[in-house]
């Protein structure tokens, strides 16, 4: 046939590779969880942890797989959105030493808490954002949102965690001149919380608190506009129970922080 009609077997075979892909019931079926997954992480997960809960779902499939089906539905994650980069504030040349000295992991619960802040567009105007993340688990602890970056913000965070004040070692954050003030000594000392700081220049000396804050912002702060703080505030409640209850994390296992804090506490009891 091919000679009859003057063409070459290759041509024919080209075309017949080029026809449309017939997806099979799994293949729906799975397509249809990676929608489901991607929606409610809020448009945030990538192949890597979409595969994650697939396996808990009972699913084997490749990372491969999984952005094909991603692409093939313009699936797009946040973190593949071009972001921009905020200068920070001066440092204070304080004395104090860098307690923690990169020792972020394998923490117990309250060991060592650290803090950084965050701006954030309200309107026509900065505000800012201070977390506490508890090293233990990767969990935001505390937070608060105000529209002056200083130590009444960062006092207001320390007085909001939901725990003891007297069950925290250590406080450590970089050298922002909002850390530098007598306001913060005296919630430590009255506490008994033993005082770190990062080196002056080195960001990597509060890395868990930047992850944290980078985290924040790609998946919450750069999508949305916030018209008043008290819009923010809401918003950012909402965000913070979410990452702590619902986000898996892939330092803890694939585990969300309350989950792997809940099985750290089990096995302390057991």
């Amino acid at each position: 046939m091919c000679e009859f009609l003057e063409v070459t077997r290759s041509l024919v075979y080209y075309h017949l590779n080029k026809e449309p892909r017939v997806f099979s019931r799994e293949e729906e079926i799975i397509q249809e969880h990676i929608k489901e997954i991607f929606r409610f992480s809020r448009n945030n997960y990538g192949t890597r942890k979409i595969k994650e809960e697939l396996k808990k779902l009972g699913y084997q499939v490749s990372r491969k797989r999984i952005a094909r089906l991603m692409r093939k539905n313009c699936l797009v994650s946040n973190y593949t959105v071009a972001q921009y980069k905020v200068h920070k504030s001066t440092c204070n040349q304080a004395e104090t030493p860098n307690v923690v000295d990169r020792d972020f992991d394998n923490r117990e619960k309250l060991e060592v808490i650290v803090s950084d802040l965050t701006y954030v567009r309200v309107g026509c105007k900065w505000n800012y954002v201070c977390n506490l993340i508890d090293l233990h688990n990767r969990e935001i602890i505390g937070s608060a949102a105000g529209e002056k970056k200083d130590a009444r913000l960062v006092e207001r965070v320390l007085l909001s965690i939901p725990y003891s004040l007297n069950d925290i070692k250590i406080f450590h954050s970089d050298r922002g001149n909002e850390y530098d003030n007598k306001i913060i000594d005296d919630v430590l000392e009255a506490f008994e919380i033993e005082r770190s700081l990062s080196n002056k220049g080195n960001p990597y000396d509060n890395a868990v608190s930047e992850a944290v804050n980078k985290i924040m912002k790609t998946e919450f702060i750069y999508k949305n506009k916030f018209k008043t703080l008290e819009e923010l505030q809401l918003e950012l409640a909402e965000y913070i129970y979410w990452y702590n209850n619902l986000r898996i994390h892939g330092s803890l296992g694939y585990l969300t922080p309350v989950k792997y804090r809940e099985l750290s506490t089990l096995k302390l009891a057991g």
